[in-house]
Formats: C-alpha cells, structure tokens, sequence
C-alpha cells in the first residue's frame, strides 16, 4: 500500500497545477509582450510589411542614433572592462584588507540608478558645480560642463558598467580550480607567473563574456545618454525612442516598435553569445576547491590599496559628495559653506511638493507590491521548473529571461502595444493605470526575483519529498512544510532584490507614468529637465539613502542564502590561503544561485 501510494505521488506531483503556473507566467510576461512587439513592428496594420520598419531603420535619425548608441556603448566597454577586472583580480586572488566593504562598495554603485549617478556626475563638473565652487576650482562662468554629450556618456557608462564586469569576473575566478594554483606553486612559479600563464587564460571567456554584457547595457541604457545626451541633442536609441513617443503619442508605435526591435535584437544577441562564453569558461568539478586568494602584496598592499580606494572614489565616492552638496545648497551653483548649508530641498520634497510625496509612495506601493508578488511566485515555480519541467527546464527557463534581457524601454513599448486597448473578455483597461507599471516590473524583475529560489530548490534532496509521499503527504503539504521553509529565505532575497531594481528605475515608468503614477525615476528626471537641480539632487541622495538600506537588509540574510546569490560577496580576509569548500557544479556552469548583471541593472 505504501509503495503505491509512493508511485502515484511521484507520477502525479506537481499535476498540472503549478505546470500550468509557470506556462501562464511564461506566456503573459515573457511571450505576448514579445510576440505583441514583432507584430506591430513587422505587421503594422495588420498586414505583414516589413518594408515599413526598414523605412524606419534606415532614417537618418535612426542612423544617428544607432551610431551614437553603438559608439558610446563600444568604448565605454573598453573602459569598463579593464577597471572591473582590475577590481575583481584584487579583491579576488590577493590578501589586500578589507575586501568585503570594498566589494560591497563597488557593486552599490551600479545597483544606484543609472539616471541618479548621471545627475551626480552632471553636478560634479562644470561651472555650477557646488563641490568645485566650494574648493574655488570652477571653471570660468559660461564654461560648457564637461559632462554634456559623448564624452560624459562613455565615462559615466564606462564607470557604471564596471562593477557588471567585476560581478562577471569575479563569478569566473570562483570556477577556476584551486588545484591549478597549487599545481603551479609545487612547479616553482610565483603569483604573476600563475595568473599569467594560469588564470588569465581561463578566464578569456568570462572577460569575453562581461565585455559583451558591458556593451549590451550601454546600449539599452536609458538614464545617462537621457541627462548627458539629450541636452546638446546627442542621442542614443533608446534617448531617440523615448523623444518620439513623448512628442508623437501612441500613433507613433509602428515607428518605435521598429527602433525597439533593433535595440532588442542586438541586446539578446550579445547577450546569448556571453552566456555561452562564459559557460564554455567554467572549469570547476564537483570534488574541485574553487580559487582562493594566492597572492601576498607584502610592501605592495599599501599600492593595492590605495588603487582600490581610488577606484571606489572614482564610482561612488564622488559623484554621491557632487550629489550631496548640490542638495544642501539653496540654488543650484552657490558654494557649500556654514553659511549656504540648508535642508530646505529635502524638506520641500519629503514634506511640501505633492507630485514628489506622491511619486515616493508610488515607488514604494509598486515596487514593493511587485517585489513580493515575485518572491511568493518564486517558490512554487521554482519547485515546478526543478522537479517538473524535466527537459523543457532549459527552454522555460530562458524564456523566463527574454524580459530582463530586452532593454527597459523596449519591454515599455511592448507592455503599451499589449495593453493601449482593453482586455478582451472583461473589456478592462490597464493603459495609463498603476496595473501597466506593476505588469512591466512583474515581467522585468521575475528572472531576478526567481534566481535565489532556483539555487536553494536545487540544494533540497529529494528524499525529504520521498519520505513525506511515503507517509501520505501530498503536494500542497510538501510544498508547506518541506519546500516553503527551505526556500524562504531565497525568495525574500529575491523579493528585496527586485524591489532594489525597482523603485528608481526610470527606463521602463518613462513610457508608462501618467497624471497621479509618476514614480521617483520619473520625478528626478523631471525635476533636472525643469532646471530644478538641487531639488533633484536631494531626491537622488534619498534614493539613494533607500538603495543602500535594501542591499544591507539582503547582506544581513547572506549566510541563510545559497552561495553566490549575492553579487558583492568574496571571500573574507581569514579566507586567504586556505582551502576553500567544495562546491557544486551547477547545469549551466555558474555559481549557484548567482544573479547575473544583466543590461537590467542598468537599465
């Protein structure tokens, strides 16, 4: 009776409950917004004519801005890619101190919205600067801001991008086996000689990898082209896309759709091609002790050190004081003294503007609501993907990726396209209401919110599940008592991650904010554009107040999570020179459960 009971549970678990789940979640956020995509821009009208789109294409605007979005994208790669794996070498394989704080440091930069750091770098040049004004070394009035068109993009891009390619490297040196080190000390070699000749060669795919995923976001990027670009008319496709729809409206969808679907296709190309990079470049076994540090600095720690305080200086430090001290200055330009500091601009957008009070709630209500819708739907659908799907595993699983791999502003334009009539059946309409924002972070943020459940639901034996079948258990009850207490730290990370990338992100609610959804993203950016900088840079210094609360709460749950689940974590100083655990090699050739930083992050 018990071996029945045991089969029927095994060939029936799951049934088509949570398949049917997890084929709905894959068909409203990740198929129809594509597919709704392809239509407009290959079938406007109805009718398939792809001339059309080519028309578009081959505009000179398009030209233009396809041009200015691949060259700043290029080069700031190339800026990105050394300075991140310069980081991701020192942090990972020497005994430098303090490695944690700087690699928590480092990745909180890029988790800042892309349009906050814009804005700081803005205030930190030029003849208005506060930070300049006050240490006498403005420019002389009239002077144009450095920061203002191709040349400010490619730095900020380039600098904001790099903590995306440590993430990258920093994944790859953890899947290079210590064995190899060791294997080369027996040989006689010192430490520049083994990562020469040793890990350097091993990780040409990963750094191949992150430079790809460097490039695709500076492509997609929205925020800093929109607020360096924009100003002196040096625009990006997505700066293009979002100038067309705000002047044209909604008659102008054939036309961005095509611009989107460029966009989209380059970024999901560049994106496959580093996936298989970087799984080509995974060489760590199951009985393999992955990489620790190797490298004594000895008298050369102090140099070690003070490169990665530069660094760390260079990303964050700075533009957040350029920030700071535009937001504690009556007006924009006037130095920062004993006798100008006020926090009259903070008062005025927590307490007194109705527009901003709003757009703070509105954040919180719609990124937090998201936030823990995904997290709930990450254990189910998890269980489901892990111990249901069998061989379709991979293809849902990629699937459940296409949202978070197309750049912000071409998941807006398809959630417009999806959504501008009303729903069929019910006839309800969700265009212009909070439901299009909530949808779009729901699709954006779920491969997010779903990658700490999929690693600890890998981690969970499967004889717990037997055991509770064999004493007549069912689905439901195995889901409560065994997967949901397992599996809920994960999805709470995977909740607070999403509400990080969530409540300043200004590429996706740019497209779809109306009267009474703005959302802080929105704000800012407005706020800048309206010539109102010190008020923005106030907003910005909370959000960014708001950003580094949410990644210490998900620091604190690090040691509940599966290993890798956070991007910022390295080994800790008592760490070098020892023998790490074994760990096990995932299907895919990745850290378990590690989030990959994608051209979302950037977005």
């Amino acid at each position: 009776m018990r071996h029945r009971t045991h089969t029927r549970s095994f060939l029936e678990r799951g049934g088509f409950g949570l398949l049917a789940l997890v084929v709905s979640i894959v068909l409203a956020f990740e198929v129809l917004p594509a597919l709704r995509l392809l239509l407009a821009a290959l079938a406007p009208g109805g009718a398939f004519d792809p001339g059309k789109a080519l028309s578009v294409l081959s505009s000179r605007a398009a030209l233009r801005a396809a041009q200015a979005s691949l060259e700043t994208a290029f080069l700031s790669s190339l800026l990105a890619v050394p300075l991140g794996t310069a980081m991701a070498l020192v942090l990972g394989i020497t005994d430098m101190r303090g490695r944690r704080l700087a690699s928590f440091l480092f990745v909180l930069s890029v988790m800042i919205s892309p349009q906050v750091i814009a804005l700081a770098f803005l205030h930190l040049a030029g003849p208005a600067s506060p930070i300049l004004n006050s240490l006498g070394l403005a420019p002389a009035a009239g002077s144009a801001n450095l920061m203002l068109g191709r040349g400010g993009i490619i730095l900020v891009l380039g600098l904001h991008h790099a903590p995306l390619v440590y993430v990258v490297v920093s994944a790859g040196l953890k899947r290079i086996p210590l064995a190899v080190v060791e294997a080369a000390r027996v040989d006689g070699a010192g430490p520049l000689r083994i990562l020469a000749d040793q890990v350097m060669p091993l990780l040409r795919p990963h750094l191949m990898g992150a430079g790809l995923l460097a490039f695709v976001a500076g492509i997609g990027n929205f925020g800093i082209p929109a607020l360096l670009g924009a100003p002196v008319n040096y625009l990006t496709l997505p700066v293009l896309i979002y100038r067309r729809l705000s002047s044209f409206g909604t008659g102008s969808l054939g036309d961005v759709a095509a611009l989107g679907l460029l966009v989209a296709a380059i970024a999901i190309v560049c994106v496959a091609a580093s996936q298989i990079l970087t799984r080509r470049g995974s060489v760590l076994l199951e009985d393999d002790a992955p990489l620790a540090p190797f490298w004594h600095l000895d008298r050369a720690r102090a140099a070690a050190e003070m490169f990665v305080a530069f660094v760390i200086t260079a990303v964050l430090v700075l533009p957040m004081l350029s920030l700071l001290t535009a937001a504690l200055v009556p007006s924009y330009g006037m130095p920062l003294n004993l006798g100008t500091i006020t926090l009259d601009n903070f008062v005025e957008v927590l307490a007194r503007q109705d527009v901003t009070m709003r757009a703070f709630a509105n954040s919180f209500a719609y990124a937090g609501g998201a936030a823990c819708l995904l997290a709930g739907l990450s254990i189910p659908m998890a269980y489901a993907l892990v111990r249901l799907t069998g061989p379709a595993r991979i293809p849902l699983t990629a699937l459940l990726e296409t949202s978070y791999v197309l750049p912000g502003i071409v998941l807006a334009i398809a959630c417009i396209l999806l959504f501008l009539k009303p729903l069929p059946l019910i006839g309800l309409s969700l265009y212009a209401t909070p439901a299009i924002i909530v949808f779009a972070y729901l699709a954006r943020f779920l491969a997010v919110a779903l990658k700490p459940a999929l690693a600890g639901m890998a981690q969970i034996e499967i004889a717990q599940e037997e055991a509770a079948a064999l004493d007549g258990a069912g689905r439901a009850r195995q889901l409560v008592d065994i997967i949901l207490p397992s599996l809920l730290p994960a999805a709470v990370a995977g909740g607070l991650m999403t509400f990080l990338l969530a409540f300043s992100e200004l590429t996706v609610s740019a497209l779809l904010w109306s009267a009474g959804t703005e959302t802080i993203g929105v704000v800012l950016y407005n706020l800048e554009e309206a010539g109102l900088a010190s008020q923005a840079s106030a907003v910005g210094v909370v959000i960014v107040a708001v950003v580094m609360l949410a990644m210490l709460a998900l620091h604190a749950l690090g040691r509940s999570l599966p290993a890798g689940t956070l991007p910022w974590h390295c080994p800790t100083e008592g760490a070098a020179f020892s023998i790490a655990r074994p760990v096990r090699a995932t299907p895919h050739g990745s850290m378990p459960g590690a989030i990959d930083p994608r051209p979302a992050l950037s977005a």
